[in-house]
């Protein structure tokens, strides 16, 4: 049996040591397994935002943001996008291995027989002011769908587990869906399941009851193409809230809708809605050099939205592939006189071949793209973070249903170093002063 590798931490002020295991993953850099240096040493880590803590051993998502690779269960992202669709990427994620056709019939009838909302969270909606927020009614109505589908709220039952994961996949279009058209005083649409999972939830966002609707295939596949992008992106702000919360044994409409709340703050969710912003803001063609060299100048506040990205230091794989979507369904919308998206291309194209871009590796990223096709497709700025709730569901719930089955699992509970009063006595209020 091969030795486990370890690394050796010494106090230099007792010459105490802690030999700590180094855990190997299949791809990424081997980590430090520091739980025993509390004990042995007296300590805790200190880790602002947890940017260099793995909180969990995950099967699901890997990404190596040097390279730009991004892998779902192992499978590049880019043959998912060119070769599957967003159901079968779901089944994926939540059971680690790619359909058979009789699983995918199975999942793919299972998921439409769910399509549906309880009436009464329909009449729960309605509660809502008309100029709610999109996001605060799915932080509510999918918190609240513990009591409406009570019958799956066993965590220990792998049934229940699975059923529920189901459940919020099949429900949020339509539930995204319904609290767009309450927002713009539409009759809700049902479900059409004789329809695709796209191809559904845009019928229930475009639809009226007085026409029939029938969805652009272009306008489908960029769509598509953008749910599978963004279903799931490791540990990141939202999932590890996701994960956070269920470790204390909530339910996963519960964990789900914490995670909903997490992506709805404008530093996680809110990217592509910066770049229309930020379109808008330029609305001009003529004056995009101008502001080309405001982004240039360390001095000025403003910033380009929508180019380079935190995780990936070399290129957006995900930009790569949506980006001749966006250009296709621009194409096909004969968009050309849009001043929105004529300064998007120009923006894109200075991006791809001005040197200070090129040297800093500011290259347009997925947020970039997703913004315009988003535009593109007519809808608002306030369904935008919505969208991207719905397709990061089977990413949120997936490591929800992976966490479950973990031996290593235990409630999330980080330490601190506190700054506060030393330890001080109670006066009388008459002695103060």
């Amino acid at each position: 049996m091969a030795k486990t590798r370890t690394v050796t931490v010494t106090d230099n002020a007792t010459g105490k040591s802690f030999e700590a295991p180094v855990i190997e993953g299949t791809h990424g850099r081997p980590v430090i397994d520091i739980k025993g240096i509390s004990q042995e040493l007296g300590y805790f880590v200190h880790d602002p935002g947890y940017a260099f803590t793995s909180s969990c051993r995950s099967a699901v998502t890997y990404i190596d943001g040097e390279q730009g690779v991004l892998l779902y269960r192992g499978y590049p992202i880019e043959q998912l996008a060119e070769r599957s669709n967003y159901l079968e990427v779901c089944y994926l994620l939540m059971f680690g291995e790619l359909p058979t056709p009789e699983q995918w019939e199975e999942f793919n009838i299972l998921v439409r027989r769910h399509t549906m909302v309880h009436e009464g969270i329909r009449r729960f909606m309605n509660g809502y002011r008309a100029d709610a927020h999109p996001m605060g009614m799915l932080v509510g109505i999918i918190g609240a769908l513990s009591t409406f589908y009570h019958d799956s709220l066993d965590i220990n039952d792998p049934a229940n587990r699975e059923l529920s994961a189901v459940r919020l996949i099949a429900k949020m279009p339509t539930i995204a869906a319904d609290a767009y058209k309450y927002t713009i005083g539409q009759p809700y649409m049902y479900p059409v399941n004789s329809l695709g999972y796209v191809e559904n939830f845009l019928q229930m966002m475009f639809a009226v009851r007085a026409e029939p609707y029938v969805p652009n295939p272009v306008a489908v596949r960029a769509l598509e193409l953008m749910l599978i992008l963004h279903a799931d992106h490791e540990q990141n702000a939202s999932t590890s809230t996701v994960r956070l919360a269920g470790s204390s044994g909530t339910n996963p409409f519960a964990a789900v809708a914490a995670g909903i709340a997490t992506l709805w703050g404008p530093a996680h969710g809110g990217a592509n809605e910066a770049v229309i912003n930020m379109l808008e803001a330029i609305s001009d063609p003529n004056d995009i050099p101008k502001y080309v060299e405001r982004a240039k100048d360390k001095n000025d506040p403003f910033r380009l939205m929508g180019f380079g990205h935190r995780v990936y230091k070399n290129f957006d794989p995900r930009a790569t592939i949506i980006r001749q979507a966006c250009h296709d369904l621009l194409a096909d919308l004969d968009s050309k006189n849009e001043p929105l998206f004529e300064i998007a291309r120009q923006l894109e194209e200075i991006a791809l071949k001005d040197d200070y871009f090129i040297e800093r590796k500011l290259y347009p990223n997925v947020d970039f793209y997703s913004g315009i096709i988003l535009s593109a497709l007519g809808i608002p700025l306030n369904m935008f973070t919505a969208i991207f709730a719905m397709a990061r569901t089977v990413g949120w719930i997936s490591q929800w249903l992976e966490m479950m089955v973990d031996e290593d699992q235990r409630i999330g509970r980080p330490q601190q170093v506190y700054i506060g009063a030393a330890r001080r006595d109670y006066l009388a209020m008459v002695d103060r002063g």
